[in-house]
């Protein structure tokens, strides 16, 4: 067997938990199974990085932030090489250059196009356990890129998919999904299947445990993946196309505090102007999610929608150089506020999950802003202060808790 086997930086994060992630790998190993693994820069590395590119320049350039950001993962990977020498079992460290991880150009955020797959099929064959760079590229200008943030997790997919290997594990310090993050709703339970698009919804919109590119281009190629810790046996989350068990109303419930809403009033009430305001924030490689817009009055219109916190100066800075454009007459942006969502595919076929939702709010007087909706999601806007109230009172009126 192939196993791709995917380790978080708390999983690494010192010298014990690094040895234990070799054994646990050289267990395989020695089972007679081909093992690649992906890790994440140890513990803090990352953000340790970033706060050194601040002190250095408040506006550090995108290439040189990539550059300095790929080393955490050189780091992590050359010191597990090192362990498993300790243990007698040969293994080699790879970068994303070594490999050959072709990006798109777009620093901070690339997407994967391709991998070469030629020199870790070599190693492999010579009985190696491959350790390879997660998070990182090169685009076609030989630079390094970087991923986004939970980008090892999309590494290892994708070298699930294009190797075509028998298992994809991804592992952190939590035993599997969980109904909510259990840091904020001490009562949420872990599933043991969801579908990809409910784990997409839920990664999209905060769950932290995997990384929204890697579970969408998991469904792509049909990468079936398993969430489980790396600190313990227990037997994790399976993340596949379709589950056995019996369809609950709703999966789980998302919690996102990185999130921005940006308000542009007095827009002209005439075609064209969401597609010149969302077209301008498009090339900007700015995502945008919930929209509101409002009725039309005297001519104008209102338009609302969020963006990530740290997209937020960038977004509002493009319209504002763009008034004379798009015709608006303000523009603000509200920091202030957080995202609580419900995910599940049993909402398609139950009418009065939304109204379920709200009256959960409403019993704890909490105030909606905005709503998004989708086949299997519902999305609220609401202050930041009630952020943590409003996602243990939606996950209790679901029935969700252990």
């Amino acid at each position: 067997m192939l196993i791709v086997k995917k380790f978080g930086g708390t999983s690494v994060g010192d010298k014990e938990r690094i040895f234990n992630v070799a054994r646990r790998c050289a267990e395989e190993y020695r089972k007679g199974n081909d093992i690649i693994v992906v890790l994440s820069a140890m513990g803090k590395t990352t953000d340790e990085l970033i706060a050194k590119a601040y002190e250095i320049n408040p506006n550090p350039p995108k290439r040189e932030l990539d550059m300095l950001l790929t080393t955490g993962e050189q780091v992590s990977v050359a010191l597990m090489a090192m362990a498993f020498d300790t243990m007698d079992v040969p293994s080699v460290s790879l970068n994303a250059f070594q490999v050959a991880m072709h990006t798109t150009r777009i620093h901070g955020n690339a997407r994967l196009k391709r991998i070469d797959s030629d020199r870790i099929m070599h190693e492999l064959e010579h009985r190696r356990i491959v350790i390879v760079t997660g998070f990182q590229g090169i685009n076609k200008y030989d630079n390094y890129t970087t991923l986004g943030r939970g980008g090892s997790d999309t590494t290892a997919v994708a070298l699930a998919a294009a190797l075509h290997a028998d298992a994809c594990e991804i592992y952190t310090d939590v035993d599997g999904v969980y109904t909510a993050d259990p840091r904020y709703v001490p009562k949420a339970r872990k599933l043991e299947e969801i579908t990809y698009d409910e784990m997409l919804d839920l990664a999209t919109l905060g769950a932290g445990v995997l990384h929204n590119r890697s579970v969408e281009m998991a469904k792509k190629y049909g990468v079936q993946l398993v969430v489980r810790s790396s600190l313990n046996d227990h037997e994790g989350t399976i993340v596949k196309e379709e589950t056995n068990v019996e369809r609950m109303l709703i999966s789980g419930v998302a919690l996102d505090r990185n999130t921005a809403r940006i308000s542009v009033i007095g827009l002209k009430d005439e075609p064209g102007m969401a597609f010149k305001l969302f077209n301008l924030l498009a090339r900007a490689n700015i995502n945008v999610d919930v929209i509101l817009q409002s009725i039309g009055r005297e001519n104008t219109k209102d338009i609302s929608f969020t963006v990530s916190r740290d997209e937020a100066d960038a977004a509002v800075e493009i319209l504002k150089e763009n008034m004379s454009r798009i015709g608006g007459k303000n523009i603000s942006c509200n920091r202030e506020v957080a995202k609580v969502s419900i995910v599940g595919a049993g909402m398609m076929s139950n009418p009065g999950v939304a109204a379920k939702m709200f009256e959960a709010l409403y019993n704890q007087n909490i105030n909606i802003n905005m709503i998004s909706t989708s086949e299997i999601r519902v999305t609220v806007l609401i202050h930041e202060k009630d952020a943590e109230r409003a996602a243990n009172a939606v996950h209790d009126a679901f029935g969700l808790e252990e």
